[in-house]
């Protein structure tokens, strides 16, 4: 999941909902693919002044960490990332896995998995640098995906109306071009969200307590919007934008 919006704790956005990330961990409602998310979690957040995020990740289940119950209680923040962690085979298994990746200002999360990893991404390895290759935080799917969205980040050119979210929606293009997978991705930097919705399940709300991003409603208020499946979202201060994943303006997938 994914919040802007004014100043919140960490506990009133993940562990006091009925249904929120943290009950997500061990009993999700939505998710298609397996019930558990008891690989690790992470979370992201943003302190006033500070353009560069801090993170919180461990390798073990969301629910099991009486630390981070203290920590989710006292820290305030008005824009976070935070996401638990169903492991795909074959993968690291410290917390280095656990999402949200970051760089700079980014913070990163993969909700899905490249299928047949790791031998279905040998092409996809292959568009990146030794140089991004070596840099991977892990061994990960996702990690993988991460690199290849800074490798699109890292080239971004604002003057011709480029965006963060149509770097990640060329690295699902790039990644569904070499093979199949289910490729969610949330990113922010503090200021505004950007998301696909590409094999699984994506929800948003807005109101007066801010914008949230999820893979699944935190509750069962009124307000969830659904995201169309192929489908990449912007979220700012000033409201939500849905638009096709690949839009016919966008410059064809890597090969």
């Amino acid at each position: 999941m994914a919040f802007l919006g004014p100043p919140t704790p960490l506990a009133t956005l993940i562990s006091a909902p009925e249904h929120g990330l943290l009950r997500q961990s061990w009993a999700p409602r939505r998710q298609r693919n397996g019930t558990m998310n008891a690989d690790g979690f992470g979370v992201g957040w943003y302190a006033t002044g500070d353009p560069l995020p801090a993170r919180y990740r461990r390798a073990v289940p969301m629910w099991t960490d009486q630390s981070f119950t203290d920590v989710a209680r006292v820290t305030t923040s008005g824009a976070v990332l935070a996401a638990v962690r169903s492991a795909t085979p074959g993968t690291t298994p410290d917390e280095a896995a656990a999402a949200p990746y970051t760089a700079g200002k980014w913070l990163f999360s993969h909700n899905g998995r490249i299928d047949n990893w790791p031998r279905s991404a040998e092409a996809l390895a292959a568009t990146l640098s030794p140089a991004r290759l070596l840099a991977l935080e892990a061994r990960v799917d996702s990690a993988l995906l991460w690199a290849l969205v800074l490798e699109r980040l890292d080239s971004l050119d604002p003057a011709a109306g480029d965006s963060a979210a149509n770097a990640l929606a060329r690295v699902v293009t790039d990644a569904s071009a070499h093979g199949t997978g289910r490729y969610n991705f949330l990113l922010t930097d503090g200021t505004t969200i950007a998301a696909t919705a590409a094999g699984d399940t994506l929800f948003w709300r807005s109101d007066n307590r801010g914008t949230v991003v999820a893979s699944e409603p935190s509750d069962d208020g009124a307000g969830w919007h659904e995201v169309p499946d192929q489908s990449m979202l912007v979220a700012t201060s000033h409201g939500v934008d849905i638009c096709p994943i690949t839009p016919a303006e966008m410059e064809p997938a890597l090969t």
